[in-house]
């Protein structure tokens, strides 16, 4: 039995002590995924504390043969997407914070690539900041969160066709935003050569 196994069972026989093992491991993880959904992160560090209270309630819910990061992020995925909601059908997004920068930074560029890929990701979290709520997670949790649509199914306990139109459409917005940057980055490769 690992770790995270032990610390599970110790909170099954009510040891809240044993959550401390499950926050250090996923608290980051939950307030990003909750952040990239709402766009603000104290907020987004409420759900994420409010999900390891709910998780901690309802952990004889959880199934031990699946992963608890699946079922832990579900919890984060729904409560932010629930928040979302009751602000407003489109979350008007601040800045992205430095620890959102630095996840989307890459260390190897040279100073103009760098300058492209800051332009890059303002206009990737301009246009996620037109997606609604349900669009935000999908995205998130297909492209951050890596679950293929199998998993995501199951995890929003939604119909397969729910999840496919929400990526769909996600995907289709977010190129139609996009498409202004890549042209211009297409245009600007073009006169180049």
């Amino acid at each position: 039995m690992d770790e995270e196994q032990q610390a599970i069972a110790r909170l099954k026989q009510a040891d809240l002590a044993a959550l401390e093992f499950l926050v250090n491991r996923y608290q980051a993880q939950a307030v990003h995924t909750a952040y990239l959904i709402l766009g603000d992160l104290s907020l987004a560090e409420d759900i994420a504390q409010a999900a390891f209270l709910k998780a901690a309630r309802k952990i004889g819910q959880f199934d031990p043969e699946r992963p608890f990061r699946s079922w832990f992020l579900r919890i984060v995925v729904n409560d932010a997407i629930k928040t979302a909601r009751a602000q407003q059908r489109f979350v008007p997004l601040d800045e992205p914070s430095p620890a959102v920068l630095a996840w989307l930074k890459d260390p190897a560029l040279q100073p103009e690539e760098m300058v492209e890929a800051a332009e890059l990701r303002q206009s990737v979290w301009n246009a996620l900041k037109c997606l609604s709520p349900e669009q935000r997670a999908v995205i998130i949790q297909r492209h951050f969160l890596e679950m293929d649509e199998a998993d995501m199914v199951k995890e929003l306990q939604l119909p397969p066709s729910t999840v496919k139109w929400w990526l769909h459409s996600a995907r289709r917005r977010l190129k139609g935003l996009l498409s202004p940057f890549r042209n211009g980055r297409q245009g600007e490769n073009h006169e180049k050569r």
